[in-house]
């Protein structure tokens, strides 16, 4: 009779389970993410302005953004202002009431 208790609990424990897991399943007009990735984007949006860009707008701007293979100097000053700013920051962590 035990038996029959632990079989009867284990079955609906299953069921409960498997009832779960059927509800957590993409409804059926959901468009699989393997096809989506297959799918060729025609529009893209500018990263600088997000202004709309055809697909040969986007790959200009995107050539034009890999040429510059280093970022702009900046003033000396400037430099010298960020370096005092992360020594700052370094010794706040360091003595907090500092």
């Amino acid at each position: 009779m035990k038996q029959l208790s632990v079989l009867a609990l284990t079955i609906s424990i299953v069921a409960n389970f498997a009832a779960k897991s059927a509800w957590a399943l993409p409804p059926p007009d959901d468009i699989p993410e393997e096809i989506l990735r297959t799918e060729i984007i025609l529009e893209a949006r500018s990263p600088i302005d997000s202004k709309p860009l055809s697909a040969a707008e986007y790959a200009e701007l995107e050539a034009k953004l890999a040429e510059r293979a280093y970022p702009q100097e900046l003033n000396s000053d400037i430099e010298e202002l960020i370096f005092l700013l992360q020594i700052r920051k370094f010794f706040k962590t360091i003595i907090p009431f500092y």
